[in-house]
């Protein structure tokens, strides 16, 4: 095992587990709440749905190593989306009313590393595709 596979891995299992408990406490404490919030900033209050899904479903997807990729660049664009519409204004490190961006940039950051490079150690998506290959490979 690499080293570098191993860091990677370690970026994928912290980012879903941020994203699987924002997402988590995102239905816990209602989702029509989180939907309400989104409504007064100006965003439609369904997306909240569609967010809390790709958090919770898209959290624990990579924690087990699912469709890292894809999971990564929605939860990317998500990320921008909280920067630019809900972060920005208070600035990199924050107000005394209002946190920054910086960890939301980091979440960023690792999900596009993870989008540009997936992560196939310990991946359950990898298992099962290597075991077709080899069984298709030995069908031949």
């Amino acid at each position: 095992m690499k080293k570098l596979e191993i860091s990677i891995f370690l970026l994928r299992i912290m980012l879903g587990i941020s994203f699987f408990v924002h997402g988590f406490v995102k239905f816990q404490d209602g989702i029509g709440n989180t939907g309400g919030w989104f409504d007064s900033i100006g965003i439609p209050g369904f997306l909240a749905y569609f967010v809390g899904a790709v958090e919770l479903i898209g959290g624990m997807a990579l924690i087990l190593g699912v469709g890292t990729r894809v999971v990564s660049a929605l939860l990317a664009i998500i990320m921008v989306g909280a920067i630019l519409k809900v972060k920005l204004t208070a600035g990199f490190l924050g107000t005394g009313e209002k946190v920054g961006y910086e960890l939301d940039l980091v979440l960023l950051v690792i999900a596009i590393f993870l989008t540009i490079n997936g992560s196939k150690i310990w991946a359950v998506d990898q298992a099962i595709f290597n075991r077709k290959k080899k069984n298709s490979y030995h069908e031949q």
